[in-house]
């Protein structure tokens, strides 16, 4: 087992995808053990993906494919503009604001960095915004993308949890909320000390009217997903096909943007990032059957549970560890890893399975604007054509935020377990 362990470290080192080292370190330990046949690893990878619900996942990543398509991206910044571009550092506002409207149509991080940076990043440098800063601030309201429902981690930590999908949309929602406003608090603090600009005027009804007409459209989708699976009209995984149908009927009615090639290219960017989604799950869950086999999840239960009597020491070891590993390792692997050795530790503690999943997705997602392998740092850099290091450095009090609302989603319960609760799901 060590071995193994050993040989997946030195992958990631090195560069490695985590899919491959995954797949290596899994492949090491069937060698070691000879007594288990190496074919057992193709039918490990199959089985990790023999589960229905996973059909959400390329459902929702096309749904946000078609939605950024149409041309939402624009309608989203412009009635957020009206909205919040008034106060200090209007455009910080702006992009944040965009953010949680852009989460409750994509739930992807990566999506929401590449589509509003691209639009904003420019256009807060052209007001006289810092170049790093306006990096640093579309990489960070990016995370708020895959808390706020629908969300497709959430999706998965469902999976692997046995959990209602629709409890852990609603547990991401106050959180993703939360995570928002205090993104702008920090935007504002700064802007006010940095002097930058502000939309100089106010927006009057009738603009406010026209800029929701526009947004209202794209703005309905995640009203229909969650109001259908909470009304029972369809199951997660139907929404998603539901998601997809509605992004393809208001370009079809209204818009009318999409032609064959742009569609064609929407369906080979979803089959892409499908497959590196699925790589990934496959190898992770062919890595946790290694870690099953050697009794690690056992032997983790026991230490726990021998070290840290006070679950709020332990919910603090939770996110310290989630904290690191999300610094190295892509979300859904380490998701599927970690998942069935916390569930059984936390249930000693008493913490309900679905707030573990709001802190466990938001742990992982705070990962993704932390180096070394920070993929929303990535875009944000090659969007600017700025070093990794300048947008880190004034990522910073960004990244205190969401730690600072990680610790309060962690200790607050009602912040997660309120609307699950209210809506009978607990």
């Amino acid at each position: 087992m060590l071995i193994s362990v050993l040989i997946f470290i030195l992958c990631i080192i090195i560069g490695v995808p985590i899919a491959f080292s995954l797949g290596a370190a899994s492949l090491t330990y069937l060698y070691v053990h000879q007594n288990i046949p190496l074919s057992i690893l193709a039918q490990r990878l199959f089985t990790g993906l023999d589960v229905f619900p996973f059909m959400a996942i390329p459902f929702f990543i096309l749904a946000g494919e078609l939605m950024n398509s149409v041309g939402i991206t624009k309608k989203l910044v412009n009635f957020s503009d009206v909205l919040v571009g008034r106060l200090r550092g209007g455009l910080g506002h702006v992009n944040i604001v965009a953010s949680m409207f852009f989460a409750g149509i994509t739930g992807s991080a990566v999506a929401d960095t590449s589509a509003i940076g691209s639009m904003l990043i420019p256009a807060m440098e052209e007001q006289g915004f810092d170049t790093d800063f306006s990096a640093a601030v579309t990489a960070s309201s990016s995370v708020i993308g895959p808390i706020i429902p629908p969300s497709i981690p959430m999706v998965i930590y469902a999976i692997i949890s046995s959990q209602s999908v629709a409890a852990l949309f609603l547990a991401g929602f106050f959180p993703g909320v939360l995570l928002g406003f205090g993104l702008m608090f920090i935007n504002y603090i700064i802007s006010r000390k940095r002097k930058y600009p502000r939309r100089e005027k106010q927006a009057g009804l009738k603009e406010i009217l026209n800029a929701l007409a526009n947004a209202i459209v794209p703005l309905l989708m995640p009203c229909i997903i969650l109001g259908g699976i909470l009304g029972g009209v369809f199951t997660a995984t139907e929404a998603s096909a539901v998601a997809v149908i509605y992004a393809l009927l208001i370009d079809i009615l209204l818009y009318r943007t999409l032609n064959f090639k742009e569609i064609k290219r929407v369906f080979i960017s979803t089959a892409k990032t499908t497959g590196v989604v699925f790589l990934v799950i496959a190898c992770a869950s062919t890595y946790n059957w290694m870690l099953t086999c050697a009794q690690v999840p056992q032997r983790m239960t026991m230490f726990l549970a021998e070290n840290f009597q006070n679950p709020v020491l332990f919910l603090f070891f939770i996110n310290v560890m989630l904290l690191f590993i999300g610094t190295f390792m892509e979300g859904t692997a380490a998701m599927i890893i970690t998942v069935p050795v916390l569930l059984p530790i936390a249930h000693c503690f008493g913490v309900d399975p679905v707030m573990l999943g709001a802190i466990v997705v938001l742990n992982l997602m705070i990962g993704l604007i932390t180096p070394p392998v920070g993929l929303c740092l990535y875009v944000a850099s090659g969007i600017c054509k700025l070093s990794i290091e300048r947008i880190t450095k004034a990522i910073l009090p960004f990244l205190a935020v969401e730690i600072l609302v990680l610790m309060l989603v962690t200790y607050i319960k009602p912040i997660t377990m309120f609307l699950p609760r209210l809506f009978g799901y607990l």
